[in-house]
Parts: C-alpha cells; sequence; structure tokens
C-alpha cells in the first residue's frame, strides 16, 4: 500500500490518500480540507478513487467530504456508531459553530472488524471510541491510521459531546497496543510529529 501524507484545513488535521500500486484505486482518509491539494494529488498519480474514509465524525475531518465526493464519485465511509451520533440535530447544532460544511449522507456504515478493500489492498476496522463514540483505526500491516485516538506522545481529547476517556484508554490498550511494534502510527493530527510506531509510543507516550 502506497501511503501520501497531507496537512490540511485550518485545523491542521493528517489526511492520507492511499492507494494499492497494482490497480490504482485509492481511499481518501479524513480530508479535513485543501480539497484541490488532495484531488491534484490523484489526478497527477492517475489514482481511482473509490472510498472517502472518515476516522470520525468531527466537523474538521469530515468537512471536505462533499468536495471530494462531488469530484470523485467516491463512497463515503464512517462507523456506525458516529453515523448515528452526528445526525443527531442537537449534536450538528453543537458542532455548526466551527463553520465548517457537514458530511454528504453517509453511503458505507462499517462496524469493528469489517475490512475495507482498496484495489489489491486491505483495511481492517478496529472501533476504538472515546473521543467520539464511533471512531475507528485502520490497519493494514505496517501500517495502522489512528484519526484522533492516538497521536505522536498523546491521545485524542475526551472532553467533547460523545467523549470518554474511560472507552479511549480501554480500547487503546486493548485494541492498539497489542498490534506489533514496528506498526506504523499515522495520527489524525501532527501535534507531536508526523507519525511513530507503536512500540515507541508503548514506552514514550505518557498518557500510556
Amino acid at each position: 500500500m502506497l501511503v501520501k501524507q497531507l496537512t490540511v484545513g485550518t485545523m491542521g488535521v493528517c489526511c492520507y490518500i492511499v492507494s494499492c500500486e497494482k490497480t490504482k484505486k485509492a481511499a481518501i482518509i479524513d480530508p479535513g480540507g485543501d480539497e484541490d491539494r488532495i484531488l491534484d494529488y490523484c489526478s497527477r498519480n492517475q489514482l481511482q478513487v473509490q472510498y472517502i474514509i472518515n476516522t470520525h465524525g468531527h466537523p474538521d475531518h469530515v468537512c471536505g467530504n462533499g468536495r471530494i465526493q462531488e469530484a470523485t464519485g467516491a463512497q463515503i465511509i464512517m462507523h456506525a456508531g458516529d453515523a448515528a451520533y452526528f445526525s443527531d440535530p442537537r449534536i450538528k447544532d453543537y458542532f455548526s459553530s466551527l463553520g465548517m460544511p457537514e458530511s454528504p449522507p453517509i453511503d458505507v456504515i462499517v462496524q469493528d472488524g469489517d475490512v475495507i478493500t482498496v484495489g489489491e489492498e486491505h483495511l481492517q476496522v478496529i472501533h476504538t471510541p472515546g473521543h467520539t463514540p464511533g471512531g475507528i483505526c485502520l490497519y493494514n500491516p505496517p501500517h495502522c491510521f489512528t484519526g484522533d485516538t492516538v497521536f505522536v506522545g498523546a491521545v485524542g481529547r475526551t472532553d467533547f459531546p460523545g467523549g470518554s476517556t474511560e472507552q479511549m484508554m480501554t480500547a487503546i490498550k486493548t485494541r492498539l497496543l497489542v498490534l506489533p511494534e514496528e506498526t506504523i502510527v499515522w495520527p489524525g493530527h501532527g501535534y507531536g510529529g508526523s507519525q511513530s510506531t507503536i512500540g515507541r509510543e508503548a514506552k514514550t507516550n505518557p498518557y500510556f
């Protein structure tokens, strides 16, 4: 799997364009702005974007969904927990203050353990609630896209509606720290760095 990391939008989201080298099929993970840059990379590399995958439903991670879908025809994928949670009018009103575009309707609902196929590559869905109810990580050895669950040297905040510190720490310890030490951590924001490994985080992340 080929991985391109782009820092996009006003909130510095780490967007990932992942592609199958053989088939040129691709998925875009968390298009949080700067859609022209994302689309330009896909065009220059002749990628056919099949999916837009959101690691969670916060506006800074989904605000580019509409523009990317309009340009590519890609299906939008989100975990069932966040698809339901962020469709609640009260939650929409809370986050609308950020002034970012809402996502169009979700096309594909996933659950823990589901596999998203991109060409000849596969992304396993790992449900990691805590930052949001339906937060997910995406695993394709040796890559793990951790969204806002794990950053380099930090973890996602849990003080937004729907957050839970207990759920997040349980998910990290039971779902992520059990992955091989050499697994590459690709975070949802580059606050402490653009990438790490599970082994390094297990040893040095103060939140663990």
